[in-house]
């Protein structure tokens, strides 16, 4: 439990966001399936079921992003830094 508690911790901004995210994404899912079913028991199922895969999708997206902005900002501290002195020919 620990661990759980210590990775919402670290992800406390990017799960918020996610939230956030998710909220707006049943509103916006609802009001465009009862808009095209005129049906509010399958507007609401699909309100809550499309928007939930897609919160997780999108937690997952963002960490892939934030993996890969680590890995091209660690190349390029790699591509400048020294590369070690110059060999200096024997006399």
């Amino acid at each position: 439990m620990s661990r759980l508690r210590r990775a919402a911790r670290q992800n406390k901004t990017m799960l918020l966001k996610t939230g956030s995210y998710y909220l707006i994404h049943i509103t916006v899912a609802a009001l465009v399936a009862y808009a095209v079913t005129g049906n509010l028991i399958a507007s609401l199922t699909l309100s809550l079921l499309e928007p939930t895969v897609q919160a997780f999708a999108f937690f997952f997206h963002e960490k892939a992003w934030e993996r890969a902005g680590r890995k091209a900002s660690a190349a390029a501290a790699n591509a400048a830094a020294p590369q070690g002195a110059p060999l200096m020919p024997a006399c």
